[in-house]
């Protein structure tokens, strides 16, 4: 079994990034947290946390974290029985939170959420460290201790403002992790490679750049559609798009709440997305 006051302080020094921040949180001494962590390492035979600043959890620490949120989350549900309410922690691309996703959380009554943005194709990373117990992801491979279900696909339009050459405009981006823009040169055959490029890491303003006429950009068409019609956007090749496949990916626990949230989830993303 593992003593559960040493699991506890594990998790805080990840999350707080030092045996120091934890121990204040924890309102014991930096050598108490020291101690703990040593004794939670001898007794599962592994190096738990990488002693950096900030402090992480090596590959192994990683299962133990998610253990550990299984754990709070199973004792959160149990006590809101009698308290009311659980948190869940999401990590979910903003795309899709800006367009789908949303009304999703309505559907969960009792619970408050803890939301994080990363692109589609880095989500499941937050999986993986145990920040998140449930993830919008590109990655339809299960990570461990997780399952996995197909959503459907979102679809990219390469869009923007009336008179834009395609040819010489810049490529407007979210974020370096964005690769939208640079599979859609690919899917016409060209090389991104001396593309001018404005990074724009927020989905209003990056709607908004496209419609200003700075560059263009792949926009979900549920963004698209209405500035397409007021004829604010232009589509730059009709008959050529990006189909992103998502997948809704939680921890494989018998959670009523996470059950909930992903009967919610696979009902909006059958209306939202394309098969």
């Amino acid at each position: 079994m593992v003593d559960q006051v040493q699991l506890e302080t594990f998790q805080a020094v990840v999350e707080q990034g030092s045996f120091e921040a934890a121990a204040r949180v924890l309102h014991v001494t930096p050598s108490a947290v020291s101690q703990r962590i040593k004794a939670l390492e001898r007794a599962v035979g592994q190096v738990l946390v990488r002693r950096a600043k900030p402090c992480t959890a090596t590959v192994a620490g990683e299962a133990l974290i998610r253990f550990a949120g299984q754990v709070a989350l199973l004792e959160r549900e149990a006590l809101a029985q009698a308290r009311g309410g659980t948190r869940i922690s999401i990590v979910v691309n903003a795309d899709s939170l800006n367009t789908w996703f949303l009304p999703v959380l309505a559907r969960v009554p009792g619970a408050t959420f803890e939301i994080h943005t990363d692109d589609q194709d880095y989500t499941a990373d937050l999986l993986r460290s145990g920040t998140a117990m449930a993830a919008v992801t590109a990655e339809n491979v299960a990570v461990q201790g997780c399952r996995v279900e197909r959503l459907g696909s979102m679809r990219y339009l390469a869009v923007a403002a009336p008179g834009v050459s395609f040819a010489s405009a810049p490529m407007i981006v979210y974020n370096r992790k964005d690769q939208l823009q640079h599979r859609f040169l690919g899917l016409l055959g060209e090389s991104p490679a001396a593309r001018p490029i404005h990074y724009v890491p927020a989905a209003a303003a990056f709607n908004e750049a496209i419609r200003l006429g700075l560059g263009w950009g792949t926009v979900p068409e549920q963004n698209a559609g209405p500035l397409l019609a007021s004829g604010e956007y232009v589509q730059m090749f009709p008959d050529r798009y990006l189909d992103i496949p998502l997948y809704w990916q939680c921890w494989r626990i018998e959670s009523t709440s996470l059950n909930t949230l992903t009967a919610a989830v696979r009902t909006a993303a059958a209306s939202a997305l394309r098969l």
